[in-house]
């Protein structure tokens, strides 16, 4: 590899300056793939503290192991285990007030020896349940006082002045996913769990249920399959958003079919009349698709998609209707393009 060119070394070509890109990535893949090798029982004793740990996780570092311990946090707090960054230059004028003695702490610190991490060892000693330090040192004063010690080293900045923390930084945030995500095993943290804690962004839209977005209780429009057309349409509007579909019940309150404004516009334009004063079952499309409480938006848009229908009714598990899905509600929740693909196969 490059990486031993002096950094004022001129580049030649584009080759070069992707080349020596490709190896900075193959240097730091192969700091994953050595710590990898080097996990032991120690890992487990890390994930066994903080698994039974009743507070937080509170994670300190200092320089670019404290962007490291926002990156963990974040992680952690996604997946189940609620965790919180102390800045350790600003623990020692007061923050440290913000650990608790049921918290256990992640110290941060590529050489074990950062100034700001050793002076509040012996605060933090007092104040946490326990002390896991995170560091490439297993001789520094770091691995040697904290209670379980998880050693990434030794490592080789890639960075060409082994100065810039680069493959140091890069198996901290690796390490800190593995142990988010055993966690999250450890925990039956579910797909469920994390779209409660993921509501806006791409990701919470993908794990949205329609029980959210779903038009529900007076925003419905409900008949009994027995009254006429007219009657369903001569009823006063519903406060709320109106939905273009109306469902109509059986005896038993279940739903049995679908009627929509397009439905009635089609009556009229075939001049129809005599069907405005017969049971609305006769008109009404029977046995509508539907989806269940619980269905994720993705997924009912897709149905809406495949089946070109615009409005989708949510039932319980009686058959019951309790909500209506409808696509105008949707733009903002799923990629506008889609949604308008979906109100154009529905006509």
């Amino acid at each position: 590899m490059n990486l031993l060119l002096p950094p004022q070394a001129p580049f030649t070509n584009d080759r070069d300056r992707l080349g020596y890109a490709q190896d900075i990535l193959r240097v730091e893949a192969a700091a994953l793939t050595r710590i990898a090798d080097r996990l032991d029982h120690t890992f487990l004793e890390a994930v066994d503290l903080v698994y039974r740990c009743p507070g937080r996780i509170c994670i300190t570092g200092t320089g670019k192991s404290a962007d490291v311990g926002q990156k963990i946090a974040g992680t952690l707090n996604s997946t189940g285990t609620r965790a919180y960054v102390l800045d350790a230059t600003r623990a020692v004028h007061g923050d440290l007030g913000m650990v608790h003695h049921q918290d256990v702490v992640l110290a941060l610190s590529h050489s074990g020896e950062s100034e700001e991490i050793v002076r509040l060892l012996p605060s933090l000693r007092q104040m946490a349940m326990g002390i896991i330090g995170l560091t490439s040192n297993g001789d520094s004063t770091l691995a040697r006082k904290a209670d379980v010690a998880l050693i990434v080293g030794p490592l080789e900045e890639a960075c060409p002045l082994r100065l810039a923390p680069s493959t140091s930084t890069t198996a901290m945030i690796a390490v800190g996913d593995a142990l988010a995500f055993v966690l999250l095993r450890m925990r039956d943290f579910t797909h469920e769990d994390f779209a409660r804690f993921h509501p806006a962004g791409s990701l919470g839209r993908k794990l949205l249920k329609v029980d959210v977005v779903m038009r529900q209780g007076e925003e419905l429009r409900l008949a009994d399959q027995e009254q006429t057309v007219r009657e369903v349409f001569a009823v006063g509007r519903h406060g709320g958003r109106r939905t273009g579909a109306v469902m109509l019940l059986d005896g038993q309150g279940k739903l049995s079919g679908l009627f929509t404004d397009s439905d009635l516009a089609r009556l009229f334009e075939q001049r129809r009349d005599e069907s405005m004063d017969a049971p609305i079952r006769e008109v009404m499309t029977p046995e509508p698709i539907t989806v269940p409480l619980g269905t994720r938006v993705i997924d009912a848009v897709e149905i809406m998609r495949r089946r070109k229908i615009s409005e989708l009714p949510v039932v319980d598990g009686r058959d019951m209707p309790v909500g209506m899905l409808d696509i105008t509600d949707l733009i903002g929740l799923i990629p506008r393009e889609e949604a308008e693909k979906v109100m154009r196969v529905a006509g």
